[in-house]
């Protein structure tokens, strides 16, 4: 590699990528050790350790869909990253959020499992799901904006549409959660925020551009 195409010191993708997967590897695996495990009593037999199974469904659901969702963020930054041919500073810098985030997931999870219903528990949850999600976006908005990414813009940027109206999902689901309790089934159906939702975010942006375009030309 040449002087020219060498990166910034601290501004390789490589490594950026290498690390949030092992933040990622690191946050998914702490999920499982976050599971409460039978004591000798409940290993007792196979009626005590069905018992104790069944009152930790809770705890297996939010595993389950905690594991699910992160696979899915790492996976759409795994994509993201092998577009991105070289770094800048504020993309760097929103990895630190992005990366905390990731990591703190594991506790919200635990609390939700002892207690799904909570609607300050669903709230912890769901508020750290869209304060990643909405980091994914900005790191998405910068690589279109500072032309960090080899591919056409415009799909990166329909990415980002996605994981805005994702985030604004898990929001919209953490103020429910106060007024219903399975406020928390929105999370299942997320996929379907970012199908849809990232067409009604595309509408929004291209009204304000097109408004700002208006402006320029008017004055």
């Amino acid at each position: 590699m040449s002087a020219d195409t060498r990166p910034e010191p601290g501004l390789s993708p490589e490594r950026l990528a290498f690390f949030t997967d092992a933040v990622f590897a690191i946050a998914m695996t702490l999920l499982a050790v976050e599971l409460e495990r039978p004591d000798e009593r409940q290993r007792e037999s196979g009626h005590a350790l069905w018992d104790f199974l069944v009152d930790q469904r809770g705890s297996y659901l939010a595993f389950a869909l905690a594991f699910v969702l992160l696979w899915s963020v790492w996976r759409r930054h795994h994509q993201l990253m092998d577009r991105v041919h070289r770094l800048s500073r504020a993309f760097a810098f929103w990895h630190a959020p992005f990366l905390m985030l990731a990591a703190f997931l594991p506790f919200p999870t635990a609390v939700i499992g002892a207690s799904i219903t909570n609607p300050m528990a669903q709230t912890l949850f769901a508020g750290t799901m869209a304060a990643m999600v909405f980091c994914e976006a900005v790191i998405k908005e910068i690589a279109v904006a500072a032309d960090l990414s080899t591919d056409d813009p415009a799909a990166t940027r329909d990415h980002a549409d996605a994981s805005w109206a994702v985030g604004v999902w898990f929001a919209l689901s953490a103020a429910l959660a106060w007024l219903l309790h399975y406020a928390y089934i929105m999370w299942f159906i997320a996929p379907l925020a970012a199908a849809y939702g990232a067409a009604l975010v595309f509408r929004v942006r291209s009204r304000v551009r097109g408004r700002s375009k208006s402006q320029d030309l008017d004055s």
